[in-house]
């Protein structure tokens, strides 16, 4: 891929994720145990809780919240950059790595192009 293609690409929030978003725009993101293990060891009296909560710092926050389907990577980082200015450098590389691992490894996101 190249970065012009990578940079358009367009995230969407995954339909069963449930997270919620406190009054000071923090992001927490509830997650279902629901593995066999999980259960298995729920039905033997182990207090093992249905969810687990992921809390998102200030910029990952943030860039979740600007995951609506219309966005594409460029104009989140543009949006980051107004927001956190130069904290937030090197930009795009965080940017896309953090988006990679929401997609892959969380299944929080899906690309939609």
């Amino acid at each position: 891929m190249t970065n012009s293609e990578i940079l358009g690409s367009v995230f969407q929030k995954s339909e069963n994720l449930k997270y919620d978003v406190s009054s000071n725009g923090t992001v927490t993101i509830s997650e279902e145990q629901n593995h066999w293990v999980q259960n298995f060891l729920r039905k033997i009296k182990f207090k093992i809780p249905t969810y687990k909560n992921i809390e998102l710092d200030e910029y990952g926050s943030y860039v979740f919240l600007q995951i609506d389907g219309k966005k594409n990577i460029e104009e989140i980082g543009k949006y980051l950059e107004i927001q956190f200015g130069n904290s937030i450098n090197p930009l795009y590389e965080r940017l896309i790595i953090f988006l990679n691992h929401i997609e892959v490894n969380c299944k929080y996101i899906e690309k939609i192009n």
